[in-house]
């Protein structure tokens, strides 16, 4: 049988790794994309080609190459992501941009790029790497989970708008994962003399401290694997800790404000 064609977008490090060293052992050929792989010269786990999200003629040269290489285009990941902490006020707007250019518009401009080979061949998928914060707003955080928020929805979207292609649509919202995605986070910076400063400051540690005490990312390429391989996988498929993902059944179920409650006391503020 031949081997499914993967293609996932930050696929140098973390959770994006993880995913194409995982899918490579289970017989895909993997393609990973990163905005510089002169940057990994003895990177040698799966074929690294360039991509940058925020790109467009990027994304077109890589899928072009991907699809005159293989022929086809089974799977797209979704994964290239960064975060972003800081009070909504004091925010500056061109970081704001940046991370939706990155997190929402990249893999917009992505799933644009593959429909029409994946619909070309009678079928394909599709996996948004949301977050389990985009289905919340998070103190210091907003910013971050209104781009992941916005892709999930995009998700039910387009799923429905696609149905009738062949082509598959989901999204996998991880939890916190041991990655490197706490060093290449935007801090908006802590203010002498801010009304937030010191509940942000507070907050920036907590966050940190959850990365860095999160689980195996291989968990997420795990949950992956077997999405892939459904026939009709589920919109939302959270991944991480029990209560991360408890969270969300909270969230549906209380009230508000009661819900509110639950974050203020976490963040401790």
């Amino acid at each position: 049988m031949e081997k499914k064609v993967v293609l996932i977008t930050g696929g140098s490090s973390g959770i994006g790794k993880s995913i194409g060293t995982f899918l490579t052992t289970k017989g895909y050929k993997v393609y990973g994309t990163t905005r510089t792989p002169a940057n990994y010269p003895d990177f040698d786990v799966f074929d690294l080609i360039q991509l940058d999200v925020r790109d467009v003629d990027s994304i077109q040269d890589a899928v072009s190459h991907v699809i005159a290489k293989e022929g086809r285009l089974d799977v797209l990941i979704n994964n290239a992501g960064v975060g972003i902490t800081g009070p909504i006020e004091e925010t500056p707007h061109e970081e704001i941009l940046k991370v939706f250019d990155t997190n929402f518009h990249g893999p917009v401009h992505m799933m644009k790029a593959v429909l029409p080979q994946m619909r070309k061949q009678g079928g394909g998928t599709i996996v948004n790497i949301t977050s389990i914060a985009g289905y919340m707003g998070l103190p210091f955080r907003g910013f971050y989970s209104a781009t992941k928020g916005a892709l999930g929805l995009i998700t039910e979207a387009l799923r429905m708008e696609t149905k009738d292609f062949g082509v598959t649509i989901t999204n996998v919202a991880p939890g916190d994962f041991a990655t490197n995605i706490a060093a290449g986070r935007y801090h908006a910076p802590v203010l002498d003399g801010s009304p937030y400063e010191d509940k942000y400051a507070r907050t920036i540690d907590s966050i940190n401290g959850d990365v860095d005490s999160g689980g195996d990312p291989e968990q997420v390429a795990r949950a992956i694997y077997s999405i892939i391989n459904k026939k009709r996988p589920k919109v939302h498929n959270p991944v991480g800790a029990f209560l991360q993902k408890f969270s969300l059944t909270l969230k549906r179920v209380l009230p508000d404000k009661v819900y509110e409650k639950l974050l203020l006391n976490h963040y401790k503020l």
